[in-house]
């Protein structure tokens, strides 16, 4: 570290100049951001800290406030600091400190003040369920002591700055649950789809569909399926074209008291302007020319079963007016009728729009819009699931192989890490465009070649990590160009977003030849 003596180096300047540098190195090789990093290490740490204080003092289940405070107090004191416990209110406890553990050192290294944060912030969202960490006064800022608030009361916290923390889920048995989770909604859209195609004599060279959840977002989502589908709750799935909407919609129905009743699908963007009114809500006898004989619509078609509206953006506002009182009271009228008719019907919309920004500029009704928006279940884009893919990809094989009787089932690593550096902006439906192309043309027992653009020079001559940090390298860039647009070449506004240092941000500029005046003004 830059201004120590070799002679007046201490374990206690080798431990932070050892941290330091592993935290640009991780920096330089795009693997975390400094701060997160060492929130990630204070955490563990912090863990193993709560451990051996238990055993020594024999404390079982969850802490008191009173034996929290004792630990965090002794476990920095132990280490150089000065801590003392200052206040202790119900939900709140204030400490201060005289003296950094790291010394004088740390005002080099203001980050390294994180880890008090995570220390103590993790050690309570374990016990408490929450925590908020506010560090008042930082020696490392030059204040003349530390003064620390951990807020442990999420009302109480909402309007105080601070970094959260939350109790971590249990590894084992969420794992269990979350299969167990998987395996119900399977059954039950499998027995549906079973019903569904019982008059297809090539059914048993079909799949029937499933919800790939191994990533941690995608398993958020199996839940909120869970959650929602014994309610008779309105649904509006978010996520961008092709990440799978109507899937989610069809295990909430098959979850739901209503899948012995019907699922109808119906893409409202698709649908010519001059008769959604009609396909919607049907249409009577002589209604307009051509109108030979009565139709029942789609609303009428789902009665005691579910709607399924993707795209619903697409709706003029005469007809977000009339669904608007389909949901609120239940009942409709065909076109060119004089009855009232009342259906029951669960409404599941989906859009891939800003729904919000709609609203706000008159193109979408506000009451309809917190009508469709009871519950909200954001599916996350293929980019951002990089645990589903080697399963959907076998998934997807499985499908293909079975289509065009090719033992086509697995692809080769080469083309793998090409497919994991993609971005995939038309996410999983894409995905399955791509290895159907590639499985026409493969030789099994594998996929060795795949169609991808701008993935250039070939992957087949570059290591793994070469392909890694050039790929990185290239999100990096473009989230920097994004991050520098929005916040008008203000690069401490893009260091903080990033949970960077600017001094940080800087060096990855310069990296890239990005100058921030470009985006001022």
């Amino acid at each position: 570290m830059q201004g120590t003596n070799f002679s007046d180096l201490t374990p206690v300047g080798f431990l932070q100049t050892f941290v330091l540098e592993l935290m640009h190195v991780c920096e330089e090789a795009g693997l975390a951001p400094a701060e997160r990093l060492i929130d990630r290490i204070a955490r563990s740490a912090g863990l193993f800290f709560e451990e051996a204080f238990r055993e020594e003092y024999a404390v079982e289940g969850a802490m008191e406030p009173e034996r929290y405070a004792e630990l965090i107090v002794g476990l920095k004191n132990r280490i150089g600091g000065q801590f003392s416990l200052a206040s202790r209110e119900a939900g709140y406890i204030r400490l201060v400190n005289q003296r950094c553990p790291f010394g004088e050192g740390v005002k080099n290294s203001p980050q390294l003040c994180r880890m008090t944060s995570s220390v103590f912030g993790g050690i309570a969202a374990r016990n408490f369920g929450y925590a908020k960490v506010t560090l008042a006064s930082r020696i490392a800022l030059g204040d003349a002591c530390c003064e620390v608030h951990v807020h442990l009361d999420p009302q109480a916290a909402k309007t105080v700055e601070g970094v959260e923390y939350l109790a971590p889920p249990a590894s084992g048995g969420d794992r269990r649950a979350m299969d167990e989770l998987q395996a119900r909604i399977d059954e039950q859209m499998h027995r549906i789809w079973c019903q569904m195609n019982a008059h297809r004599r090539s059914r048993g060279s079909i799949r029937p569909p499933t919800i790939v959840a191994k990533s941690p977002a995608m398993q958020g989502v199996l839940q909120a399926i869970e959650t929602v589908a014994p309610t008779p709750a309105t649904v509006l799935i978010h996520g961008e074209t092709g990440v799978g909407k109507e899937l989610v919609a069809r295990a909430i129905h098959a979850m739901s008291e209503r899948c012995q009743q019907s699922f109808i699908a119906v893409n409202c963007g698709a649908i010519p302007e001059g008769i959604v009114e009609s396909v919607l809500f049907g249409h009577e006898k002589g209604a307009f020319t051509g109108a030979v004989e009565v139709h029942r619509g789609y609303f009428e078609r789902a009665d005691g079963g579910t709607l399924f509206l993707d795209e619903v953006d697409a709706l003029t506002p005469a007809i977000q007016t009339r669904l608007l009182r389909v949901i609120q009271e239940g009942e409709m009228e065909r076109v060119g009728g004089h009855k009232t008719l009342m259906v029951d019907t669960r409404i599941i919309s989906a859009t891939n729009c800003d729904l919000e920004k709609a609203v706000a500029e008159g193109r979408f009704r506000q009451d309809l819009y917190y009508r469709l928006n009871v519950v909200r279940i954001a599916i996350p884009p293929l980019r951002q699931r990089p645990d589903d893919l080697p399963h959907l990809v076998g998934l997807i094989l499985g499908r293909l192989s079975s289509r065009y009787g090719k033992s086509v089932n697995s692809v080769s690593p080469e083309v793998m890490g090409r497919l994991l550096a993609y971005t995939w902006p038309g996410n999983v439906r894409e995905l399955e465009n791509t290895l159907e192309k590639a499985v026409l043309f493969a030789q099994p027992p594998e996929i060795t070649e795949i169609p991808l653009p701008d993935l250039e020079p070939a992957v087949g001559r570059q290591s793994w990590k070469e392909l890694r940090r050039q790929t990185l390298g290239r999100l990096e860039q473009s989230y920097l160009e994004q991050a520098l647009r929005c916040a008008k070449g203000n690069v401490n506004a893009v260091a903080e977003s990033m949970e960077l240092t600017p001094r940080a941000v800087y060096l990855k500029l310069s990296t890239y030849g990005m100058d921030p005046a470009k985006f001022r003004g």
